[in-house]
């Protein structure tokens, strides 16, 4: 007995000195997205918070294709030793696994480490549509089935599956116009070739305050205060919200203590009152929680949006 307590002690102590002495080689953050978005964003801004107190470096690699399975199915696979990380959004793990054959699994390969931040979304209108708010706009689609175009940026983005479910709760039937990404959709909703938009707070602002775009709601649960007294969705439409997330994840295997090491680097970063208040006009607001917390919020989104992808019957590109 006094013997295995002796192993068992050492054993723990091998891995308090391995948390102690990570990083000892540079650090990947895999964003399986192309640069300039949000999450290539936010994974710069952690790599330059990490260089201030890591003595390795923090390189953002970006992998993209596959619906994000790419990079994603390259970090589920790398070494479960620290040195990889992925900074994917939510479709990757609530989404994809009912639209497309993954080659991992992802709510078995990869440990989540935290959320790292809430994207703000927006109805929009063309300005042509005469629809000032979201009763309005039910009311417009009711009187006219079929003739309202939405677009969005492929089969399952969060474009595609926010419209769908504005349609599932009010009894509505608009037509979805899918687009390789949200510039050319954009590009067609200005001249009104496709009416309605659910998309991101920081691609669609700019056009509302030029005129061309009527803004109707946010689609989060509660409204966001950087947009005074814009309404949400829900408000009108009970039991609507689309939350889109961003998530940093590592290998599943990954040493506990390794996970609470990068999770702790990570959050005081995020804290950052500078960096929310540089991301914040962006329509990104940054938010943290614990790997259990982050865990069984994924399952729950996962079956959230599983159940209405089979009801309406989406498949994947």
């Amino acid at each position: 007995m006094v013997r295995w307590l002796a192993y068992g002690f050492l054993f723990l102590h091998s891995l308090i000195g391995l948390a102690q002495g990570f990083p000892e080689r540079p650090v990947k953050i895999i964003v399986p997205l192309t640069p300039g978005g949000s999450p290539d964003t936010i994974a710069r801004s952690i790599a330059q918070g990490l260089a201030s107190v890591w003595s390795q470096p923090v390189v953002v690699e970006n992998r993209t294709g596959g619906s994000q399975n790419i990079g994603s199915d390259l970090v589920a696979k790398s070494p479960p030793d620290g040195y990889t990380w992925l900074l994917a959004p939510d479709n990757v793990f609530s989404v994809n696994p009912y639209l497309n054959k993954q080659p991992f699994e992802p709510l078995v390969d990869l440990a989540p480490v935290t959320q790292v931040a809430r994207i703000q979304f927006l109805l929009v209108v063309n300005a042509s549509v005469p629809a000032n708010s979201v009763q309005e706009l039910v009311a417009y689609a009711k009187a006219k089935p079929g003739e309202l175009n939405f677009g969005s940026s492929g089969n399952g983005s969060p474009q595609h599956l926010g419209a769908t479910m504005l349609q599932l709760l009010t009894g509505t039937k608009m037509n979805h116009v899918p687009y390789k990404g949200a510039a050319p959709a954009i590009a067609d909703l200005l001249p009104g070739r496709i009416q309605v938009w659910i998309g991101a707070a920081n691609t669609l602002l700019p056009h509302v305050k030029d005129g061309k775009l009527r803004l109707l709601a946010s689609s989060a649960p509660e409204r966001f205060p950087n947009l005074g007294n814009v309404p949400t969705i829900g408000e009108t439409v009970p039991g609507y919200a689309l939350d889109p997330w961003l998530g940093l994840f590592v290998p599943a295997k990954t040493p506990p203590e390794i996970i609470s090491r990068i999770h702790a680097e990570v959050v005081k970063i995020l804290a950052s009152p500078d960096l929310k208040a540089k991301l914040g006009p962006q329509g990104i607001e940054l938010v943290t929680n614990s790997p259990a917390d982050f865990a069984k919020f994924i399952r729950e989104d996962n079956a959230k949006w599983g159940k209405i992808i089979k009801e309406a019957g989406i498949k994947g590109d």
